[in-house]
């Protein structure tokens, strides 16, 4: 619904936090074509995600933080294929980041 309300001011930039957590597959895609389509009609979209699959769909670039502390800026295929950060690499192999 928030997307909805969202889609009629037309806003320039989105901020989303986990917006697909707790959904279930069909949601799940129904909200990443919304995105698209948001995206694909001007609008900015900055969001949080934990889910690796949602964002090298849906990210053009990463901004990787780290106890509060932004780690990396770099475009989505160069983060997951060559992330330039000793923290970010350890992030995608799965280790845990204390």
């Amino acid at each position: 619904m928030a997307l909805a309300r969202a889609w009629t001011l037309q806003p320039e930039v989105l901020f989303l936090d986990e917006p697909t957590s707790a959904l279930d597959v069909r949601g799940i895609r129904e909200v990443e074509e919304a995105l698209t389509h948001f995206h694909e009609t001007g609008t900015k979209i900055v969001m949080t995600s934990h889910d690796f699959g949602q964002a090298r769909r849906l990210a053009d670039e990463i901004v990787f933080l780290h106890h509060g502390r932004l780690v990396e800026v770099t475009p989505a295929e160069r983060f997951f294929r060559e992330p330039q950060s000793e923290e970010a690499r350890a992030f995608i192999k799965g280790e845990l980041l204390w």
